[in-house]
């Protein structure tokens, strides 16, 4: 009854209903922003609707710290407990614990075969059955075209959809008169959906830039709770 609460209430899901059929096996969604916008806020929000729908999930992180993804989970869903005001939670947080599970690699030492032969291993030998992989903060401006080629047909092979997040650099003007990032120019044929974060009047809006084979930009009645950063109608 809990978990029922938790996910029929979630904004991921008014999220997912913005785009053509969700993001969908086979398939790469980004959220793009400037450095502590609410990139990874979003990533945990989707990674936790998965989990409290009691599926399994992979995050993969390239930051060097591991305990602030952990971090971000506690917070996030210690957040979406208080403002449905329930309590009993444990046993749900310890179950989706479970379900979870974090790998960490540096981008610079580590190529996207080997991230890539480690969820193989993970997803087939150990029989794990996440079908959402998180790839947070990957770095765009390094050259990624073939990186995200193969992270494209490793998602369609296994039929998993993969979130990325994208942190944008340097000074303005950062996206094109469509509202696309100009560092994301380069990968339009491997992502399927596009969203951007954006600051205004102290809140974080949602904006929907590709949806699927559609690129128009779209602000969404979303945003993000500047207290909690999790998601909320506008």
């Amino acid at each position: 009854m809990v978990k029922k609460i938790l996910s029929s209430k979630s904004p991921v899901k008014i999220l997912e209903k913005s785009i053509s059929g969700g993001l969908g096996p086979g398939n790469l969604g980004v959220f793009a922003s400037r450095k502590g916008v609410g990139k990874t806020a979003c990533l945990v929000q989707i990674a936790l609707n998965r989990l409290i729908d009691g599926q399994s999930i992979i995050h993969v992180s390239y930051a060097s710290r591991v305990d602030y993804i952990i971090a971000w989970y506690e917070e996030m869903f210690k957040n979406l407990a208080s403002r449905e005001n329930l309590s009993r939670l444990m046993e749900i947080h310890d179950e989706i614990i479970r379900r979870r599970v974090i790998m960490n690699f540096r981008q610079e030492g580590m190529k996207t075969e080997q991230v890539l032969k480690g969820l193989e291993a993970l997803l087939v030998q150990g029989n794990f059955p996440a079908k959402t992989i998180i790839i947070d903060g990957f770095n765009f401006y390094l050259p990624a075209a073939g990186d995200l080629q193969l992270f494209k047909k490793f998602a369609l092979d296994r039929q998993l959809e993969f979130w990325f997040s994208c942190s944008l650099r340097g000074n303005d003007p950062l996206f094109d008169q469509q509202g696309l990032p100009f560092v994301l120019k380069d990968y339009l044929d491997s992502f399927d959906i596009i969203f951007t974060l954006e600051n205004e009047h102290d809140r974080v809006k949602v904006n929907l830039v590709k949806d699927h084979n559609q690129l128009s930009l779209k602000k969404l009645n979303l945003e993000l709770d500047p207290q909690t950063l999790l998601l909320a109608k506008a």
